[in-house]
This record gives structure tokens, sequence and C-alpha cells, in this order.
């Protein structure tokens, strides 16, 4: 299963995609996660639909630093044919 989400808020310049790299390494989830030109942070990962959920509860409070103010989500029945979880520039 994939979740594709758009988080948005003061979520660029915190330490978001480092803080959303290390949930997921420790949830054993493949994707990446990326800041997006219009300030907001994006994020593909695969896993089984717990861990997905799991993921997600993290994504939405953030780091201490960040100011998460809305996350949109989708949960896809797809594989993303990740092999680890990166931070993309």
């Amino acid at each position: 299963m994939l979740l594709h989400a758009i988080i948005s808020g003061r979520v660029q310049g915190v330490g978001f995609r480092y803080f959303t790299q290390d949930i997921a390494k420790s949830l054993n989830i493949k994707g990446f996660v990326r800041n997006l030109p219009d300030g907001t942070v994006e994020v593909y990962a695969q896993a089984d639909k717990k861990s997905l959920e799991k993921f997600l509860e993290y994504l939405k409070k953030g780091p201490p630093l960040a100011k998460v103010e809305n996350i949109k989500y989708e949960f896809l029945d797809e594989e993303g044919g990740f092999e680890d979880f990166e931070i993309r520039y």
C-alpha cells in the first residue's frame, strides 16, 4: 500500500525531512520525502496500512520546530517499488 501526503505549515527549514526519514526507517517504511516550491512537503511512503497509519500520526505532529497546519493524504492500493526511504532534492 502507498501513502501520498502533502504537509503544509511551517514545514521547511525545521528538519521536517530528516524527522520524516528517521520515523520511516524506524517503522520499516520505504519511499521518499521532498520539499516542494510552494513551501509544502511531499511524502510517498510504502508499507502495510497499519504502519502507514502510525507514520501519518507522526507526520501530523512533525518535529519540535515545525508547525503542521494541514495534511492532505490518500492511501493508494499500489506499490511504489521503493528500496529505501530517502530525502529527495
